[in-house]
């Protein structure tokens, strides 16, 4: 039985580091401080300054990043990759760093998000004789540069990317060379950091406040960042485009201890759950009602709407963080069997009490039907749901693990009819404008596809 609760599943993950003598543990660190964005497999490529070596397995960083796995990815550089599929199936052939050798030398590759026209360019790459060793779109990259033409990486890498229109976050290992790109949209994050003189990249910052390096920036969209021996380049080879920042990074995604976009996650969450408690404020609240956030990812969002709205914040609900991904149920039917695995009720806190549930979203709405039920089963008079963001309406395209239209229930149903279906006593979601507003960022630099509809690129069919 999966156990993971219906949320969109973080994207990946990824990790580089040049410069440095223990570059693969410190990669090892950093993917686990990323471990989040990726619970499926992970993969570290090290290069000592000739060979390019390689370790990927599925499992969680701890488990099969070992002391013995790392002893033999020497050098001091590496790139690293924490993994959901949100593209192509679950095999120990999908897991990233992808490593290949072509007439440009040695070459190895990460990718956080996801390029909506892989397959048509698959089919391509195909057709002129192309040999797939996986399914995922990241592939496609590597084979496109091997056919490039050029003689130099730095260039085939400029003129393959110039073509695609897609998220991605990349790290490029070379045995000399570690290249760090941003589409020109900066869909997902990527940030640069320091360490006593060696230089780092990662998807979220708490990967640095793990190992003590020092945050300098993001990678701005559109941005190629080159790092040897000689020291640190930028470039900007692509077509400027109009910023499409992913809002959903600071809804659920990103840890709250790091910085997106310049913007500090946390703050963002408290602020919309404020903006929240104005938005849908609770009729006649008075001592018997209590803020319960749904753990964790709703817990920053749970202190700013009962500061707003003066009420008294309660963990009511503890989430269980030691089970694995799976579990064997039993054969008797217990009701809400999976999501008690994960979280459960404080009893003594909810019994007697109307209970305003705060969560960052609803996504096919069975989790949330669940826990509403178990709420009311600790003895909770009113259950009464809010939601941190604004109704799920649409998929994500570019690097999101998300349902099909169909089964996104804001899609299918309106408010009233979403609060009949989960059994709670009222549903208040937060407005676009007033997650927008949260997050600090100018709404024209944000996507908000899953919740307009409206997608700054084309989509494949």
């Amino acid at each position: 039985m999966d156990l993971i609760l219906d949320k969109f599943r973080e994207e990946c993950g990824v990790f580089g580091i040049f410069g440095h003598s223990e570059a693969s543990t410190l990669t090892q660190l950093g993917l686990f401080a990323l471990q989040h964005r990726g619970q499926e497999a992970c993969g570290i490529v090290s290069s000592d300054g000739n060979e390019l070596l390689q370790f990927r397995s599925q499992g969680l960083v701890a488990e099969v990043l070992t002391e013995e796995v790392l002893a033999k990815l020497k050098g001091s550089s590496a790139i690293g990759h924490t993994r959901y599929s949100t593209a192509g199936t679950n095999t120990i052939k999908e897991v990233q760093p992808f490593l290949v050798e072509c007439r440009l030398g040695k070459l190895a590759l990460c990718h956080n998000g996801n390029l909506p026209f892989a397959n048509q360019k698959r089919l391509e790459l195909e057709g002129e004789g192309a040999i797939f060793s996986s399914t995922s779109d990241t592939e496609t990259i590597l084979h496109a540069i091997a056919r490039s033409g050029e003689s130099d990486i730095i260039e085939a890498v400029k003129k393959v990317l110039k073509d695609i229109d897609g998220a991605y976050s990349l790290l490029f290992l070379t045995p000399e060379k570690l290249i760090a790109v941003r589409d020109p949209r900066g869909f997902r994050p990527l940030v640069l950091g320091k360490l006593n003189g060696a230089w780092c990249l990662a998807s979220e910052t708490c990967a640095f406040d793990l190992i003590d390096a020092e945050y300098e920036r993001e990678v701005a969209p559109g941005e190629m960042v080159v790092i040897d021996s000689s020291g640190i380049s930028s470039h900007f080879p692509f077509d400027k485009k109009q910023a499409s920042l992913c809002s959903f990074e600071h809804v659920y995604f990103s840890r709250p201890d790091s910085t997106i976009f310049d913007q500090p996650v946390n703050r963002s969450r408290h602020r919309m759950g404020a903006r929240l408690a104005m938005e849908q404020p609770i009729s006649n609240p008075g001592d018997d009602v209590i803020v319960v956030p749904v753990p964790d990812s709703g817990v920053a969002a749970g202190v700013g709407f009962a500061e707003y709205a003066g009420l008294n914040f309660r963990h009511g609900i503890i989430r269980n963080h030691y089970i694995g991904r799976t579990f064997i149920e039993p054969s008797q039917n217990i009701r809400s069997f999976g999501v008690r695995l994960k979280l459960n009720p404080v009893q003594h806190l909810i019994a007697g009490k109307r209970v305003v549930l705060v969560d960052d979203s609803i996504v096919r709405g069975t989790t949330s039907q669940k826990i509403v039920r178990m709420v009311r089963e600790a003895g909770a008079t009113e259950v009464h749901l809010r939601i941190s963001c604004p109704p799920t309406i649409s998929p994500c395209y570019y690097g999101v693990d998300t349902p099909s239209k169909e089964e996104l229930i804001a899609a299918q149903m309106n408010v009233d009819q979403i609060c009949n279906e989960i059994g709670a006593d009222s549903l208040g979601y937060l407005s676009i404008e007033g997650m927008l507003e949260a997050i600090g960022i100018e709404d024209e630099k944000m996507c908000t596809a899953c919740w307009s509809g409206n997608y700054p690129t084309a989509i494949a069919s």
